[in-house]
């Protein structure tokens, strides 16, 4: 039995996508749900596209959401911690391990499983050039390397002399001819691929890099991971990577492998980005992120009010099922039910409605305290100061109607401010010509009322509609009017005791002036 140990090999070149926190958490679950360890892994080999902030990003997201690492990168306080004290696999960062990678090209071109190829990027583009004049595609693997110019095609000699005058190169891998691949994946199955269908994919440059194929094989190996778990686009690397660790002779250490199904479109036509999310109102990266060069700062979940338990939730149901009914886990609980054969092969396709809901869920589950600290919070920055019993009394109310903690304000403003305008659509539907003669007796009515809470008042007043003959919706909704300036709002007789007697009486005088 293996110690399961697995990775989250982010790149540092941007904001971390949902897509990504998906692959994160289900990391995360996996190695928890195993007694294993989550790793965090920085694979910034590609300079060219390094972000600076980006793995600072990555880190304070995956910390929000509580997928906090055991090992790695973004391990607690891991800004100031030594490599060792990040783990004893170290470095974490692949930018500080390119010395390593070196080596382990020039092993598998002495074991005959690369070569050194120099052909420049103007020849290649050229040979392209002439394929599609032919209407062909182009690849550089078994049917053409021999023609090219690499060290299958030259002499030892012309090599080694290319080679110790510094001529650029790089190193690729080279399949065998027509072998059949046979790969396993934990939610795909058995997986076939014959070699000769494969193009010679680029392992290591000249200029000291390696590529993502081959820092990734050998991280994994020396970093003992047990499980790959990364997302579906990574399938067509699969043959190339399991054929690497064929090849360096250690597959009977190779990570299973399992590819999760891409978010989709809400539609379900292709797979979800920045532009969608831009398009349909709702994030799709888990905190804000403003972009270093253009200052554009994009919309997350934690700035739009979502709970790191709800994002956890709405990720989690991306490609996995339970079996069961439910619906709302806490981490713990996804921990204990997470198995990788609930994940589907086919797409997930994103729901903004469902995401909403998922939030409206864990909104309502909220303890008093917590909400009301958040709610206090926007309300100091309105300038109302708080009142915790105020606060707790008004979000019981409406909380039922709102999904995020912000628009507990668009559902509660009237009780923090007393109207100055009066709603023109409403005014002209229910403020009929009695309407003050009959507001001036409902004033009468509630001055009497002692104590004046919400059932005293119904009681009261329900009763002298009934004695006097009025029509109830006439009363209720010329009052709901000069109490709130509009028609929304939850009950009135709880408005009325939350406001108070004395503010009652106020908002219903100032109204019956203005609207006379």
């Amino acid at each position: 039995m293996r110690d399961i140990r697995v990775r989250f090999a982010p790149s540092p070149t941007g904001p971390l996508h949902i897509g990504g926190l998906r692959t994160a958490l289900f990391n995360y679950l996996f190695a928890k749900s195993r007694g294993g360890k989550f790793i965090l892994r920085i694979e910034d080999t590609d300079q060219n596209r390094f972000v600076p902030g980006a793995e600072e990003y990555i880190v304070e997201a995956l910390h929000w959401c509580g997928l906090v690492p055991d090992e790695g990168v973004g391990k607690p306080s891991y800004a100031e911690a030594s490599e060792h004290e990040m783990g004893e696999y170290g470095p974490y960062r692949q930018s500080e391990r390119k010395e390593i990678y070196r080596d382990f090209a020039e092993k598998l071109v002495e074991t005959g499983h690369a070569y050194y190829a120099f052909d420049s990027a103007e020849d290649l583009d050229m040979i392209r050039k002439e394929y599609e004049a032919r209407k062909e595609t182009f690849t550089y693997d078994v049917s053409t390397r021999g023609t090219l110019n690499n060290s299958i095609a030259l002499s030892q000699e012309e090599t080694a002399l290319r080679l110790s005058s510094g001529k650029p190169y790089v190193v690729r891998f080279k399949f065998d001819e027509n072998e059949l691949i046979e790969m396993k994946d934990i939610i795909r199955g058995d997986i076939k691929v014959n070699s000769s269908s494969l193009d010679d994919k680029i392992l290591f440059k000249s200029d000291g890099m390696p590529t993502y194929h081959l820092a990734n094989v050998v991280d994994d190996y020396q970093m003992k991971i047990s499980h790959v778990i990364r997302g579906e686009e990574w399938l067509p690397s699969l043959p190339l990577h399991v054929s690497m660790y064929r090849a360096f002779g250690w597959e009977d250490q190779m990570p299973e492998f399992a590819h999760l199904p891409l978010i989709l479109k809400p539609d379900g036509k292709g797979k979800l980005s920045k532009r969608d999310g831009d398009k349909g109102g709702f994030p799709v990266f888990p905190l804000a992120w403003k972009d270093p060069k253009s200052g554009e700062v994009s919309n997350s979940y934690k700035e739009s009010g979502y709970f790191p338990e709800a994002c956890v939730n709405i990720l989690a149901f991306l490609g996995w099922n339970p079996g069961s009914e439910k619906e709302l886990y806490t981490l713990e609980e996804l921990i204990s039910d997470f198995d990788l054969s609930k994940v589907g092969k086919a797409g997930a396709k994103f729901d903004p409605d469902k995401a909403r809901w998922f939030n409206h869920q864990f909104l309502q589950l909220k303890n008093d305290e917590d909400l009301i600290a958040d709610f206090n919070l926007l309300l100091e920055q309105k300038g109302f100061s708080a009142d915790f019993q105020k606060n707790k009394s008004i979000i019981n109310l409406v909380k039922q109607r709102v999904n995020f903690v912000s628009e507990i304000w668009d559902q509660s403003f009237f009780f923090y401010e007393a109207p100055m305008t009066y709603d023109e659509k409403v005014v002209k539907k229910r403020w009929k010509e009695d309407s003050s003669s009959l507001m001036e007796s409902l004033m009468d009515i509630l001055s009497a009322c002692e104590p004046f809470n919400a059932e005293t008042i119904e009681t009261k007043v329900k009763s002298e509609i009934e004695s006097r003959e009025w029509g109830m919706g006439a009363i209720m909704n010329a009052w709901r009017l000069l109490l709130v300036g509009t028609s929304m709002g939850p009950g009135l007789f709880d408005i009325a005791e939350i406001l108070g007697k004395e503010e009652v009486l106020h908002r219903m005088k100032r109204g019956i002036e203005v609207l006379q």
